[in-house]
């Protein structure tokens, strides 16, 4: 297995849990209609990217749809694909868990307002949102390049195609939390 395939299994995972994870704020976030709507737009674009990340890396005799490619039922990695545990792209440091959105998220610190304050959830979840549409903004930038170096034109296409909707996806965020953060944050 090369890097390039190393590359295209973290993105697939990546965009698996930044879709399941957009879909979850929509829905936790409902009241709050243009973070609902939204989130669920842009939602629509990594759900789109694993299916051509699928399609490509079928391309290159990888096989990407495994019985979780619908659906976050994720326990691992795929059971026969390699574990990218401890290859720097299995997920962000510091080793949360797959489901960045899990709620209630274990362990963590309590929001100052209480554990219930719907803003600083929201915050919270934007934080996670941005933070996962990153991750894999730099794993798309690395494919790119790496498909420069190669001169393989479907990557490059791929990329070109799915990398510049994950930096949307992360400018909606980072719109967001400028937005809501100064009253949220002043008001506890």
């Amino acid at each position: 297995m090369n890097g390039v395939t190393l590359v295209l299994r973290a993105l697939h995972q990546g965009e698996r849990d930044l879709f399941d994870g957009l879909v979850a704020l929509a829905e936790r976030h409902r009241a709050e209609h243009e973070v609902h709507h939204v989130a669920t737009d842009v939602a629509t674009w990594s759900r789109e990217h694993v299916r051509r990340l699928a399609d490509t890396a079928a391309h290159y005799g990888l096989d990407l749809d495994g019985p979780d490619s619908e659906g976050s039922d994720s326990e691992g990695p795929d059971a026969d694909g390699p574990d990218l545990r401890g290859t720097g792209l299995d997920g962000p440091p510091g080793g949360s868990s797959p489901d960045l959105f899990a709620a209630p998220r274990k362990k963590a610190p309590e929001p100052a307002g209480g554990p219930s304050d719907p803003g600083l959830l929201l915050l919270r979840d934007l934080r996670e949102a941005h933070l996962a549409a990153a991750h894999n903004s730099l794993h798309w930038e690395m494919l790119a390049q790496a498909a420069q170096a190669l001169r393989d034109h479907r990557l490059l296409a791929l990329a070109s195609f799915c990398h510049p909707r994950t930096l949307r996806q992360m400018r909606w965020t980072n719109t967001m939390i400028k937005n809501l953060s100064p009253q949220l944050l002043t008001s506890l």
